[in-house]
């Protein structure tokens, strides 16, 4: 890795990186943190979910995730209740107020992303981005198995 300007590895992560940043400057002004939007999210697309896993699902440590679930209560983006099946654990819901929050955030930045694709790429390169995304998808979702193969997380 002498030069990280023609190594693909670093092009890849350093595009990658700029390009989140560059998403993440559209948010709307006074948008939820980061760690807001992604709990809003996995509740979203999983469902109701007891605090382990979307702690689990976050990469979050419980108490950070204390904190975070009680501010968005706090903000009436999601609820709380006990389990029926196990009256100590604790399920998180999102709210149709927090569905909102996240899909006017998720707009905003789409709406830029869907303008810069329109005007700053071809027609070929386009076509390439269902392709990348799914590569991309598939690279988020690799977790080393404990053996150090590999496996693709279900």
């Amino acid at each position: 890795m002498d030069n990280a300007f023609n190594d693909p590895v670093a092009l890849f992560l350093r595009s990658i990186l700029t390009l989140g940043r560059r998403v993440r400057a559209e948010r709307p002004p006074g948008s939820l943190s980061l760690s807001g939007l992604g709990i809003l999210g996995s509740l979203k697309r999983h469902g109701p979910l007891a605090a382990t896993r979307l702690a689990i699902e976050e990469r979050l440590q419980p108490q950070s995730l204390t904190r975070l679930v009680a501010d968005l209560e706090r903000l009436q983006l999601i609820s709380r209740r006990r389990s029926a099946r196990d009256r100590r654990e604790i399920i998180i819901a999102i709210t149709a107020k927090g569905r909102k929050v996240l899909v006017g955030d998720i707009a905003a930045r789409r709406a830029w992303l869907e303008m810069a694709i329109a005007a700053a790429l071809t027609p070929g390169e386009r076509e390439t981005i269902p392709a990348a995304s799914g590569v991309m998808m598939k690279l988020a979702a690799y977790q080393p198995a404990k053996d150090g193969t590999g496996a693709i997380k279900g």
